[in-house]
């Protein structure tokens, strides 16, 4: 199906360029007008074609309309100002850890040193 009677097809004018979502509602539209459930026996046939033809032109419109997403990232990440502003709040999460853990080792080592005195003179 080329792309002039999908949109006629959706009610749309036959050189527009709908959106994504103005294709959306209009499929929905047409396709509530013209599902097979809602027509009598006799009529199921007919109504089922169109349906089919309704899904054939949402496919085409969609296939058409189809945008490519890039991402970015966040913005400016890249620039030399910002990683350092990233940098600086985990470094010192780093450096904080480090030297309050140092500084229990140290305790921790001492108080076994008083607790456990060796007479090996070659142990700190």
């Amino acid at each position: 199906m080329k792309g002039d009677e999908a949109r006629e097809l959706l009610g749309f004018p036959p050189d527009s360029r709908p959106s994504i979502s103005q294709v959306k509602a209009a499929y929905k539209k047409k396709v509530w007008d013209s599902h097979p459930d809602w027509f009598p026996e006799h009529a199921k046939s007919h109504a089922e074609s169109k349906f089919k033809m309704m899904q054939e032109a949402y496919s085409c419109m969609m296939a058409a309309t189809h945008v490519r997403v890039v991402r970015k990232g966040v913005y400016g990440a890249h620039k030399r100002g910002s990683s350092t502003l990233i940098k600086a709040p985990f470094l010192l999460i780093i450096l904080g850890t480090l030297s309050l853990g140092g500084f229990n080792a140290h305790r921790a080592y001492q108080r076994q040193k008083e607790d456990f005195p060796v007479s090996n003179p070659f142990l700190p």
